[in-house]
């Protein structure tokens, strides 16, 4: 036990200079046209030293905000005013799904067209109906990903409530907190270690893998080349299936980083009291007549 808590110390004191040096050395892995720049991209985006400059960077924020509140309250309104402006704007994907949705059939049915193209600046993009009626899996995937903590943030989600009404507000924040750090951030690191090779390993070959060490990375980056995926599931659907590996890495990192702001709006509701609650919450709102409107659902 004592060497594990030794290891998490020195980690969290590495993370210091693991970050400065990255800070101070954009080029070892940003700049794309060295083969060993994406090899050590692509480790250290899950790597153990990543994690422990983030965990470092939350320890460090955290203490801030505990000796000045203001800085931990305007934490929690940035990350929740990301996660709402994101999730306003992917939601009218939504719409798009549904009006593409409607153009296909009348096209397919009505008009039995094969395929639509169109031009935008000049550009042609031709595609048969099939693709089109498979991309919708693509604006769904972007609704559930880059909306989820946008829903958070507005009350959206279901909540299972065994005990939480009952209790007061204290105990509700505390409940709070502790779902965030023991549930929220271990998910969201669990799919993020897992999401960044499943997402790394359709974009370049030789395919990277979790157990790679950084040396046979850097071994492999001598035959390294962009393999971007293109495969679909029938001969002339959808082939952009790799986006939704991407979009499974961003859905981690904006869940980590909702349940930050979650933990830190607990923490300062539970300190400062009830007057406190919503304090700077953005919520949308139906208008005149809400109330009565949520009472019937």
């Amino acid at each position: 036990m004592f060497d594990g808590l030794l290891w998490v110390l020195q980690n969290i004191g590495q993370a210091f200079f693991n970050f400065g040096y990255a800070i101070t050395h954009p080029g070892l892995w940003l700049d794309w046209s060295d083969k060993q720049a994406i090899m050590r991209f692509v480790y250290y985006g899950g790597s153990v030293e990543f994690f422990f400059v983030v965990f470092t960077a939350f320890l460090v924020l955290t203490a801030v905000g505990i000796w000045r509140r203001s800085i931990m309250w305007g934490a929690v309104r940035v990350l929740e005013g990301l996660a709402n402006g994101l999730g306003r704007v992917a939601a009218w994907t939504g719409l798009l799904m549904v009006l593409q949705q409607i153009m296909i059939v009348f096209l397919q049915r009505i008009f039995r067209v094969a395929e639509i193209q169109f031009g935008p600046l000049g550009y042609g993009f031709a595609k048969d109906l099939s693709w089109w009626s498979e991309e919708l899996k693509l604006y769904n995937a972007m609704v559930v990903t880059l909306c989820v903590t946008y829903t958070f943030v507005q009350g959206g989600h279901v909540r299972v409530d065994l005990i939480y009404a009952a209790v007061g507000h204290r105990m509700k924040r505390l409940i709070d907190m502790a779902g965030s750090l023991l549930f929220m951030m271990p998910m969201a690191v669990l799919i993020w270690m897992y999401g960044w090779f499943f997402m790394w390993r359709h974009l370049i070959t030789p395919k990277p893998s979790a157990s790679d060490t950084l040396d046979r990375l850097l071994l492999k980056a001598r035959a390294v080349r962009w393999n971007v995926e293109t495969i679909g599931f029938s001969p002339n659907g959808f082939n952009g299936y790799f986006l939704f590996k991407i979009l499974l890495v961003l859905f981690a990192g904006l869940v980590f980083l909702q349940a930050v702001a979650f933990f830190y709006r607990s923490y300062l509701e539970f300190v400062e009291g009830e007057d406190s609650a919503d304090r700077f919450l953005d919520k949308d709102t139906l208008g005149a007549g809400e109330e009565a409107f949520e009472g019937t659902h």
